[in-house]
């Protein structure tokens, strides 16, 4: 249906669209989230750079890892070192708050909206900022959450208190605002106790994450309660005017957000799409009457967004 490469430009965010989107936001039926990694990345959730040296300093000695994402696939020796390194990956980027209030700001903006979030995701964010969790579409799944790396059957875990006990086990301290900080002095260790190594309650096969990754993936029975309520909420809205707003979405998953929103903008007869994205705002020409796209930090163009007002009509 769309042309391979989309040919209407990107616009920087200037008062005009920012106006013009505002406008739509406010007088829209309903408004569809599309959310990628860019939205948690403007937020401060970055994987590399000083927020990596300062948590994960002793591995880059060790390996020469260059970012946290890298490093998740290393052959650690031992799952006590394994478990070392991704109980602080999970813990710093699922049960710590992102430094910067990005999610709040976009929730701020739709709250008192018939909204919902679909989502690649994997940090929680959206409901640490206030978003209603059955509201919420997680499709590639959560870092709060094991299952059984077989996986022999289709259940998830919640990991929050033993990330929190291995986190303890290396010589961090959780602050009760969640951060976690090591004593002055303290060289944090590099392994865990085997005692908290965690395996499957079924089968006693080693855990991994709730991370699509591969054929592996389980889709629990909160992921197919969360995929109906999507499709549920879009075929009440189908007739009426809806904004798909997408939001610092990439290329690594287009089909299930850019791809989804693109043919739904073009099939549904009020809708109107939203590309908000730093360096990789466009639409197809099929969809270009209909669309805003706004080039930009997404951090950015929400705080213009909040602070425009609508004259009344």
């Amino acid at each position: 249906m769309f042309l391979r490469t989309a040919t209407m430009k990107s616009t920087d965010a200037s008062c005009d669209n920012i106006a013009r989107l505002r406008q739509e936001l406010d007088t829209a039926d309903a408004v569809v989230i599309g959310a990628g990694s860019g939205l948690s990345t403007s937020a401060g959730f970055t994987y590399s750079g000083e927020r990596f040296q300062k948590y994960f300093g002793d591995f880059i000695a060790k390996y020469g890892f260059r970012d946290m994402y890298s490093g998740g696939f290393y052959p650690f020796d031992s799952p006590e070192e394994h478990w070392a390194y991704w109980s602080r990956y999970i813990y710093i980027n699922r049960y710590m708050d992102a430094p910067k209030p990005v999610y709040r700001e976009l929730y701020d903006l739709v709250k008192d909206k018939d909204y919902f979030v679909l989502t690649t995701n994997v940090d929680h964010c959206f409901q640490k900022a206030g978003f209603d969790k059955h509201r919420l579409f997680y499709t590639q799944g959560d870092y709060g959450l094991f299952q059984c790396s077989e996986p022999c059957h289709k259940e998830t875990y919640d990991n929050a208190e033993i990330i929190r006990n291995m986190i303890e086990a290396q010589g961090y301290v959780i602050a009760e605002n969640g951060e976690i900080n090591l004593p002055e002095g303290t060289v944090p260790q590099m392994e865990v106790p085997s005692a908290l190594i965690p395996c499957c309650p079924k089968c006693g096969k080693p855990v991994s994450m709730n991370l699509r990754a591969d054929d592996t993936f389980v889709e629990d029975e909160g992921w197919h309660k969360a995929a109906q309520r999507y499709s549920d909420f879009l075929r009440r809205h189908q007739n009426m005017k809806v904004l798909f707003l997408e939001a610092a979405v990439g290329f690594n998953t287009p089909a299930i957000i850019k791809y989804s929103f693109w043919r739904m903008a073009y099939e549904w007869k009020d809708a109107l799409y939203a590309c908000l994205n730093d360096g990789e705002a466009f639409a197809p020409d099929e969809i270009k009457k209909q669309s805003i796209c706004i080039n930009g930090d997404i951090g950015t163009i929400l705080n213009q967004l909040q602070s425009t007002s609508i004259s009344p009509a």
